[in-house]
C-alpha cells in the first residue's frame, strides 16, 4: 500500500509540475489537500513589529506559515494541491475615501475610534503589502493559488455620512460605530492582479474581473478538474455576472467560491454590524445577496469559503436544484495567546492569529468522497485536536457557550460530500 500511495502521489506532484510549466494537469492521488489561510492582518499589521515596540515580529508568523505551506504543496512531495487566501491580507488602508466612491457622491463621517486605530498611512506600502508579497512569494511556481481581497485590503475603509458613530463610539459596543464602507483596489491588484507575476501567464489562472480583484483557477485532483472562483468582499453585481459566465464556460466542473465575508460566527449568512457594503452602495452584495443571486442559481458551486468573522462555523444548505453547498468560516485572528505567551498585554486589538490554519483533505477513493478538515498551527505545530490546551486558550473569547467538545469539534470534524459524484462524475473527472 505505501508503494501504491507513493506513485499516486508521484503521478499528481508530476501533475501539477506540467500544469505550473503550461500543459494541463494530469490526474493522480485520491486523496489531495486544499490549504486555507485565514485573514493574516495581524500578523503583517506594521504596528505589530518590534521596530514600533510590539514584544516579537508577528510577520515572521505568517512567513512560517507560508513556508509550512510551500514545504508541503504536491509539487515538493507533499499533498497539498491548491491554497486559497480569505482576504484581509494586511490591516491599514492609504487613502480617506477612493476617488471613484467620492465622486459618485459618497461622503466619509470623522469616527475618534476607528481613526485612532486605521488612519491610513504609507506604512501599507512600505511594510505591509511587501510583506504580504514576500509570503505569497514562496508559493509562486510551486502551486495553484488564488487571493481575495477583505474589506482591510481596500485603499480605503472610511464611516459613510449617512450611518455616523454615536458621540463616543467604543469597541465594545458595535452599535456606537456606525456603519463603515470599502472602497478602492488599487493597492490589493498591485500586488495580487491579474497582471503580477503570480498570475501572469498561468495556465491555471483562468480568467480575472476588476484587474484581478475578482479571479478563477482549475486545478486537477484526486482524479477531477475544479474550478475555483474568489471573489472581492461584498462583491458588485457586475462581478457576480462575471463569475456566472466564467461557470457557463466550464460546465460540469465541481467549483468551489471563496469570500472575504459569508458566514457569521453563528453559521447565518449576516453582514458584520459594522460593515456592510450593500447597505451604502446599491452596486454591492451582502452574503444573503450572494447566495439568492448567484450561489444557489449555480449548481456547480459546491462549497463556499470564508473569513471575515472572528471564530469558526459551517453549515450545508440545498441549492435551487435541490443539492447540497457546504459553507465554511474560518477566521483567527482574534486569538493571542502567542502575545500572552510573550508577556504582553492584549487588548481589544490586539489579536494575532497564533498561526492556526485550515488543511481540507478531501478522500476522493471512496463510493462516497468526503472532507476531512482540520485546523493546524505552524507556530505551535500542533493540531487543534492535539492542543489540551485549546478550549481553555480561545472559547471564552469566541464561543463561551459551547460545552469543549463542541468548541473543539467545530475545528476538526469531517463533511460527507453525499450527492458528488452524481453531480461531477459525468464532466468533471479528469482524463
Amino acid at each position: 500500500m505505501k508503494n501504491v500511495s507513493f506513485c499516486r502521489r508521484a503521478m499528481l506532484a508530476s501533475g501539477i509540475a506540467l500544469a505550473l510549466a503550461g500543459t494541463p494537469a494530469l490526474a493522480g492521488d485520491d486523496s489531495f489537500t486544499i490549504a486555507v489561510i485565514p485573514d493574516t492582518q495581524n500578523y503583517i499589521d506594521y504596528t505589530h513589529q518590534t521596530a514600533e515596540g510590539f514584544p516579537f515580529d508577528a510577520s515572521k508568523m505568517f512567513l512560517d506559515q507560508m513556508q509550512y505551506v510551500a514545504d508541503n504543496v504536491v509539487s515538493r512531495g507533499g499533498d497539498i494541491a491548491f491554497v486559497t487566501s480569505l482576504g484581509d491580507v494586511w490591516q491599514h488602508q492609504t487613502l480617506a475615501i477612493d476617488p471613484e466612491h467620492e465622486k459618485r457622491g459618497f461622503r466619509r463621517a470623522p469616527n475618534p475610534a476607528m481613526d485612532a486605530h486605521f488612519a491610513p498611512t504609507e506604512k501599507v506600502r512600505t511594510v505591509e503589502m511587501p510583506t504580504a508579497h514576500k509570503g505569497f512569494d514562496l508559493l509562486n511556481g510551486k502551486v495553484p493559488f488564488s487571493v481575495v481581497p477583505g474589506n482591510h485590503d481596500h485603499d480605503a475603509m472610511w464611516t459613510d455620512a449617512n450611518h455616523p458613530p454615536a458621540a463616543k463610539p467604543d469597541f465594545n459596543d458595535m452599535s456606537s460605530m456606525g456603519l463603515l464602507h470599502a472602497g478602492g483596489l488599487t493597492n490589493f491588484t498591485s500586488v495580487f492582479g491579474s497582471d503580477s507575476a503570480f498570475f501572469k501567464d498561468k495556465n491555471w489562472y483562468v480568467d480575472s474581473f476588476n484587474k484581478g480583484a475578482d479571479s478563477a483557477q482549475i486545478f486537477t485532483a484526486g482524479g477531477y478538474r475544479f474550478l475555483h472562483i474568489g471573489l472581492q468582499f461584498d462583491a458588485p453585481s457586475d462581478a457576480l455576472a462575471w463569475a456566472a459566465s466564467v461557470i457557463k464556460r466550464y460546465p460540469g466542473l465541481p467549483t468551489i467560491i471563496s469570500m472575504h465575508d459569508f458566514l457569521d460566527t453563528d453559521g447565518r449568512r449576516l453582514a458584520n454590524p459594522i460593515i456592510d457594503n450593500s447597505v451604502i452602495d446599491p452596486e454591492d452584495n451582502s452574503p444573503q445577496m450572494m447566495w439568492d443571486k448567484f450561489i444557489s442559481q449555480n449548481d456547480q458551486i459546491f462549497m463556499v469559503l470564508c473569513g471575515h468573522e472572528h471564530a469558526q462555523a459551517y453549515r450545508v444548505d440545498d441549492n435551487r436544484f435541490g443539492h447540497k453547498v457546504y459553507q465554511i468560516l474560518s477566521d483567527y485572528q482574534g486569538r493571542s495567546q502567542t502575545l500572552k505567551d510573550a508577556g504582553g498585554k492584549v487588548g481589544p486589538l490586539e489579536g494575532i492569529g497564533d498561526g492556526w490554519m485550515r488543511l481540507m483533505t478531501f478522500d476522493m477513493a471512496a463510493a462516497t468522497p468526503s472532507v476531512k478538515v482540520k485546523t493546524y498551527s505552524t507556530h505551535y505545530k500542533k493540531n487543534s485536536v492535539d492542543t489540551p490546551e485549546y478550549s481553555d486558550w480561545y472559547k471564552a473569547h469566541e464561543k463561551p457557550k459551547l460545552t469543549d467538545a463542541q468548541f473543539n469539534a467545530g475545528d476538526d470534524f469531517s463533511i460527507s460530500l453525499d450527492d458528488f459524484r452524481k453531480r461531477f462524475d459525468k464532466a468533471g473527472k479528469a482524463h
